[in-house]
């Protein structure tokens, strides 16, 4: 195997420039410092990264590239660069350690580029990359796991540097890809033979620092500052956006917790605010009913035994909660659910039991909406307006 003698001031360094992707809006300024250990790539900058190597190895030397993500730029180094032949070359990326107990740090992406004498760009998953094989997911059913910013961010940056008449046909691959993923959630959510290449911002960030906590308390600051006080907890990015979407709610409002519930909880308290609306996916949310406010599916998992038991509160009888407990993800729970027509209950029960378990340990009074990867919400004792969706 190739040695890799990058040090430490070769790593992977953050730098920020507010450049967007395509059809993009400018991101907005982020409120905390880059320049930090706590701070990494995520694996579809090192795919984007390869990518963009290996287009620039056919025509010369590389040893670092300028990576375009929804947040600005990165400057990101590259361990090898090679040209193939005239048209085609082979890169790749090693995802560099920060302070996480990640198990994609230090894994090594690869990309391997052909040009192509038409525009487009075609990306697939080699070794090492996942396939999706269960509904439910960001993407459909047979495709690699390359989750779809990665996606664009890989088109984006390419079509910034192709001649206007060539496209490209990309392939990724990890090579330790299918031993990772052993260590992952893939296997339970259908994805076999390998990692996904993820991120929604192309900035990886530990979720236990206090540097991210204290970005996490910005957010309150900066929306108390301009004078809201009914705010919108979600978990992430997917429920920001769905917050946007099901919600009468301007962009400030919406506050993302990441796992640390009880820390954002706490500290929203400690600010002022009693009542809030929580709203994300239920295969986080259905945590809190169980009193897991530090959510991180490594340090605690109960979803299957969560939902198991409201449904058979609810009268659910043995054969249904043995199939629940038995599934993998909670999006085939809910569709065992719905089979059922058990969705409505069994989310109202887990809704009021999320309830309890703020008041009682934080004071605070939280309405909650739980929803379905597609927005879909599942429970109907919330009091907040709901945007009518075009069917």
């Amino acid at each position: 195997m190739e040695e890799d003698y990058s040090t430490k001031k070769d790593q992977n360094t953050v730098k920020l420039n507010n450049k967007p992707l395509k059809g993009n809006k400018s991101p907005k300024p982020i409120p905390f410092s880059v320049e930090s250990d706590d701070f990494g790539i995520t694996t579809g900058s090192a795919a984007t990264a390869a990518a963009l190597a290996a287009f620039l190895s056919i025509s010369g030397e590389v040893s670092s590239v300028n990576v375009k993500t929804p947040l600005g730029c990165l400057d990101i180094s590259v361990k090898r660069a090679c040209k193939i032949n005239n048209y085609s070359g082979r890169a790749s990326v090693v995802k560099r350690p920060y302070h996480d107990p990640d198990v994609t740090i230090n894994l090594e992406i690869e990309a391997e580029l052909q040009l192509r004498d038409e525009p487009g760009i075609t990306i697939r998953g080699g070794e090492g990359v996942g396939r999706v094989t269960k509904p439910g997911l960001q993407l459909p059913v047979g495709e690699a796991a390359i989750n779809p910013i990665p996606l664009e961010m890989i088109r984006s940056n390419l079509e910034d540097v192709l001649p206007s008449n060539k496209g490209a046909a990309v392939i990724i691959s990890v090579p330790k890809g299918r031993e990772i993923a052993k260590r992952t959630m893939n296997p339970r959510l259908g994805i076999v033979d390998g990692i996904s290449i993820l991120g929604t911002t192309g900035i990886a960030r530990s979720m236990n620092s206090e540097s991210f906590q204290k970005a996490k308390k910005c957010q309150l600051d900066v929306a108390l500052a301009e004078g809201y006080h009914e705010l919108v907890f979600v978990p992430g990015n997917i429920g920001e956006k769905l917050a946007r979407k099901l919600l009468y709610v301007e962009d400030d409002q919406i506050i993302q917790m990441g796992n640390l519930v009880g820390y954002m909880l706490d500290t929203a308290k400690e600010m002022g605010v009693s009542n809030l609306i929580l709203l994300g996916h239920a295969g986080k949310l259905v945590k809190i009913a169980g009193g897991i406010f530090q959510t991180e599916h490594r340090l605690a998992d109960a979803r299957r035994e969560i939902i198991t038991t409201h449904t058979g509160l609810m009268g659910g009888k043995k054969r249904l909660l043995e199939q629940i407990y038995h599934s993998n993800t909670t999006e085939d729970m809910i569709e065992l659910l719905e089979r059922e027509e058990m969705v409505e209950p069994v989310f109202n029960s887990i809704a009021q039991a999320i309830q309890k378990c703020c008041q009682e340990r934080f004071d605070v009074n939280v309405d909650v909406v739980i929803v379905k990867m597609d927005g879909t919400v599942l429970n109907t004792n919330h009091q907040i307006e709901i945007i009518e969706q075009n069917p």
